[in-house]
């Protein structure tokens, strides 16, 4: 179910080149903005691609004019990894930082990149983001964004110190994919063939179900989400018979059918629905909910389901899987983790060119 708005930054922050579908072999799309761009003149030490292979086409990017580099941080390097975390899975696309610069607001910086990719006629698309003071942070369009040569470390060491759903696959958390879902939402049911074949794709992964009910919009996605907790402190592997069980009977979860669709499914599971009702009703389990809640609003899930990749967020309703597992490899040999994969990782033997001085 999407929530409120689609604002995960992949999709809203970079406009056209962070979306998906771009990022999945689609022409970056032209834009008048690219003519009025600041005008090319040699200065200094300009930037240069570095080489792009034989079957690329020449340099499509106007050369670096030094004077639009006012800004002390952040600096080329950083932008350039920053951009490299979330591009590089895709070794079509290529870029040029154009512009760092200094705005009227004390140490804001606007940075300015033209994107396209190798593909023959691609349009030069140009973006825009602003980096904050702390240099953590960024704003694209209407989302805050994590910023830095490493923009997803800190969540990461956030999600492995606090996700605490049912899991599977990997006792290891080198390699950790967090599934953001509400039992009561269609969306996160149809997620679920994805996430299967996830825990079979990546054998060195921890998967984890981590609930998110969006209380507003669906009455018993929390109770769902307490008997959840229920069945998992029972029995980890009885949760996904549970949830799937749910899942199946979405349609029932209703002020008539609800209660006892949820015990159904926990008998499904193999456990006493007695208990597990009386175990939801604690204020213990009702905390645990609702610091499961928390935590997907303080890392600003927009939407469910939503897929942490070692704390790379991901919309799960908006990926082709074969990109979406591109994506795993290529966070995983960031994070110098092994996928487990058999035969070459996927995504693994790109090498997407990046930028120099």
């Amino acid at each position: 179910m999407v929530s409120l708005r689609i604002s995960n930054w992949m999709l809203a922050g970079l406009v056209t080149a962070l979306s998906i579908s771009a990022a999945a072999g689609a022409q970056t799309s032209a834009g008048a903005g690219a003519q009025t761009a600041p005008p090319a003149q040699k200065a200094g030490a300009p930037l240069q691609l570095q080489s792009l292979g034989q079957d690329t086409k020449a340099d499509p990017f106007p050369p670096v004019n030094q004077k639009y580099f006012t800004a002390s941080t952040p600096t080329v390097d950083t932008v350039n990894a920053f951009l490299k975390a979330l591009w590089g899975y895709d070794p079509n696309r290529i870029w040029r930082v154009e512009a760092i610069q200094s705005t009227a607001a004390p140490s804001v910086s606007k940075v300015i990149v033209f994107v396209t990719d190798k593909t023959a006629n691609a349009k030069v698309q140009p973006t825009a983001f602003f980096v904050m003071p702390d240099g953590k942070h960024a704003v694209a369009g209407d989302a805050v964004v994590p910023f830095g040569a490493t923009p997803f470390a800190e969540l990461r060491k956030t999600l492995q110190a606090r996700a605490d759903g049912a899991t599977r696959g990997a006792t290891s958390k080198d390699l950790l994919l967090v599934e953001f879902a509400d039992l009561q939402c269609p969306h996160c049911k149809e997620a679920q063939s994805t996430m299967e074949q996830l825990v079979k794709d990546f054998p060195t992964a921890r998967v984890v179900y981590q609930s998110f009910p969006l209380v507003d919009v669906h009455p018993f996605a929390f109770k769902a989400a307490a008997y959840g907790y229920c069945v998992q402190k029972q029995k980890n592997d009885a949760y996904f018979v549970y949830s799937a069980a749910v899942f199946d009977t979405q349609g029932a979860l209703t002020p008539e059918t609800g209660d006892q669709t949820l015990k159904s499914a926990v008998t499904k599971a193999g456990l006493d629905p007695a208990a597990i009702d009386a175990c939801a009703a604690t204020q213990a389990i009702k905390d645990q909910v609702n610091a499961s809640i928390k935590l997907a609003q303080e890392i600003d899930v927009q939407q469910t389901p939503m897929l942490a990749v070692n704390g790379h967020l991901l919309p799960l309703a908006g990926i082709p899987y074969e990109t979406l597992k591109t994506i795993i490899s290529y966070q995983a040999s960031l994070d110098g983790v092994s996928t487990g994969a058999t035969g070459a990782a996927v995504g693994s033997s790109s090498n997407p060119p990046t930028l120099g001085k």
